[in-house]
């Protein structure tokens, strides 16, 4: 599904990646292979981080969310390794661990602000 926006909740040990419009919300869920609680090694995040980048192939925002620190450290490795991502990502916040729908109505709140504060006010 190519959308508009996108909004991922993830930790070190799942993401989930939910592409949304308007009127629809797409969900998948993308487990690491990692046993590992805290990975913090590239081998180990890189796999996990490449399949939830190319989930969001084709969105023009994303937002970042979850509990720790795995949201920057996709941020950060979609810098150096898909820079594409990492360009159309507009912020990482702290969720605890929302359910799908609420993660959607957090991310709508976020981006009906993120565009009204985008918007040229001359073009009003």
């Amino acid at each position: 599904m190519s959308t508009f926006h996108a909004v991922v909740w993830m930790d070190h040990t799942e993401a989930h990646v939910v592409m949304f419009d308007r009127e629809h919300a797409e969900s998948q869920r993308i487990r690491s292979r990692s046993h590992h609680k805290h990975q913090g090694k590239a081998e180990d995040v890189a796999p996990f981080f490449a399949a939830v980048s190319d989930a969001l192939a084709d969105t023009r925002e994303v937002l970042l969310a979850g509990p720790g620190l795995a949201r920057n450290e996709f941020r950060d490795w979609c810098a150096r390794q898909r820079p594409a991502v990492a360009q159309v990502v507009v912020d990482s916040v702290a969720a605890d661990h929302p359910s799908d729908a609420q993660l959607v109505a957090m991310a709508r709140q976020y981006f009906k602000k993120f565009d009204n504060m985008a918007a040229d006010p001359s073009m009003n």
